[in-house]
């Protein structure tokens, strides 16, 4: 079977220039990703999320408009699905964001050949304090998903659940909570079921990085207009996911240009359980040795 082609953009972040981000070269980064498209021609286009800077419910429909119109001419040629980042949330709802873009933003599955697409949009509004929050309902309509599955499944959302490190990152190293989902671990514990391969691709902490947990392999890819790994310049970073039956390539374009191939089957294997903290297995074998020692026969004379 042919190999699945996906072609990936994540937090465009149209807006005003702030911190590290270059949210006026959006739009125009955008028109180079429509060129990419147009030349890659991939079965399927995904948005990971933070289309806008926020700034005020008025600004951030008008840039939501904007990024819109901008995808246009891609949904006229290839399905394209959206996801909503924390900063699409922070003044517009969910329900605001998909009357802006045309299309259902809820949890979705989507066959494509031999891999099954499956959009998890759990809730991306942050909380502060507390952080990201998914819903109950959101993590059992994972779980089912993953039970059915009959096909490798490549996951998308807009925040990880890798739970990987964030040392060196300018924006979360002093700020891991709000890198990922403090529940993220209960998504985790439901992927050690699943008995296909599973591959995650997420937005959200604005550089590429491959993370591998029990056999998972966690994707995020680097923003569109981000800057502190680039110099001070925008990354320009879009992807194409490349999903055959027997291999994965992910190649992401622009200055933070990054190549990986990998095999399917090992992400059909799951990894033995963490052991418990070395001290308590320490412990354990003390108590189990005087155990022993007060049972034995030498020791009862």
């Amino acid at each position: 079977m042919p190999s699945v082609r996906i072609a990936l953009v994540a937090d465009i972040h149209h807006g005003a220039d702030t911190f590290s981000k270059k949210g006026s070269a959006a739009l125009p980064l955008l028109e180079e990703f429509r060129r990419f498209v147009a030349d890659a021609r991939p079965d399927v286009v995904i948005d990971l999320g933070d289309r806008i800077s926020d700034e005020s419910r008025e600004a951030d429909a008008r840039r939501e408009r904007e990024v819109a119109d901008a995808f246009c001419p891609i949904r006229a040629c290839v399905p394209t699905f959206h996801l909503c980042g924390n900063h699409d949330r922070d003044f517009l709802s969910v329900e605001e964001n998909a009357a802006i873009l045309g299309q259902d933003l809820g949890h979705m599955v989507v066959d494509l050949e031999d891999w099954r697409l499956v959009l998890w949009r759990a809730d991306t509004l942050i909380r502060r304090p507390g952080g990201f929050l998914f819903s109950e309902a959101g993590l059992a309509w994972l779980a089912e998903t993953i039970a059915v599955a009959d096909r490798p499944l490549l996951v998308a959302s807009h925040v990880p659940v890798s739970g990987h490190s964030q040392i060196g990152n300018h924006y979360f190293e002093r700020n891991p909570g709000a890198a990922t989902y403090p529940q993220a671990h209960r998504v985790r514990a439901l992927l050690r079921n699943a008995a296909v391969p599973v591959l995650w691709v997420s937005g959200h902490v604005h550089w590429n990085t491959i993370t591998t947990v029990d056999g998972i392999v966690h994707l995020t890819q680097q923003s569109l207009t981000e800057t502190f790994t680039s110099s001070g310049t925008a990354a320009g970073a879009y992807g194409l996911l490349e999903l055959g039956p027997d291999s994965i390539d992910w190649q992401v374009h622009g200055l933070d240009a990054l190549r990986m191939t990998l095999p399917v089957a090992p992400l059909a294997r799951r990894w033995f359980p963490p052991l418990p903290p070395f001290d308590e297995i320490a412990g354990h074998r003390e108590r189990h040795l005087r155990v022993e020692t007060l049972a034995s026969p030498i020791a009862a004379r």
